[in-house]
């Protein structure tokens, strides 16, 4: 349970609640589709309606929950063609941002890169499945980042926040994270080829990589997306 943050003025109390929400969705705490009780969200803490809406309606905006009128709120459900669209879109538009940091990238964010590749590479040695998804969740989001740094481009990183967004709370929601963390040794083999190709300035070899890195994503978990979009 989070610590009501009574102490911290109106406007820091309600970003923290967005992001502690935030992080409950993108971690699969809540699954697909299950109520959020806005009382136990104001109990929890210690606010009035007010803010939790409107972290709310900040989430349904990113398409994380949705607020039904006379009902409440509710964690966003997905097909299983929605989810399937959405990684092949995802694939294309981090596919053109690794191709523009082949060709943008400097050497010291080479540098920064391979530091995040070996940290990913290092939780290989974890018998911890837990301690291994959550790792790599966190560094696989911190390697990609670097990444959209080397492309300098603001409306590709803005526009790829969002997209990294969905893309965990489809994992996590799913049920993909397991997958992922028993998959770490290829994904990151993976990650060694994107940053091989930015590396040798081969944009069209990275932007193939990363397309093909990210869509085959959905693959690790297709039999949960049957069962449960």
């Amino acid at each position: 349970m989070v610590e009501p943050p009574v102490h911290r003025t109106g406007q820091r109390l309600g970003q923290v609640l967005l992001d502690e929400l935030k992080e409950r969705l993108l971690s699969g705490r809540y699954p697909a589709g299950s109520r959020i009780s806005i009382e136990d969200v104001k109990a929890e803490f210690g606010v009035s309606k007010q803010p939790v809406m409107d972290a709310m309606r900040r989430l349904e905006a990113t398409g994380l929950v949705q607020i039904v009128p006379q009902s409440g709120c509710r964690v966003a459900a997905y097909t299983t063609q929605e989810i399937l669209d959405f990684f092949n879109l995802f694939g294309r538009f981090e596919g053109e941002i690794a191709a523009a940091a082949a060709l943008r990238r400097t050497d010291t964010q080479l540098v920064e890169l391979d530091q995040v590749w070996q940290r990913i590479a290092d939780l290989e040695t974890s018998h911890d499945t837990t301690a291994r998804s959550r790792g790599y969740r966190f560094l696989n989001r911190e390697f990609h980042l670097v990444i959209h740094q080397m492309a300098h481009s603001r409306v590709m990183a803005e526009l790829s926040e969002r997209m990294w967004d969905m893309s965990d709370f489809f994992i996590n929601t799913i049920g993909g994270a397991e997958h992922l963390s028993e998959a770490l040794t290829d994904r990151n083999h993976d990650h060694d080829v994107i940053r091989s190709s930015i590396r040798s300035r081969s944009a069209e070899v990275a932007r193939v990589a990363m397309q093909s890195h990210i869509v085959e994503t959905v693959g690790l978990f297709g039999d949960d997306l049957d069962n449960t979009a």
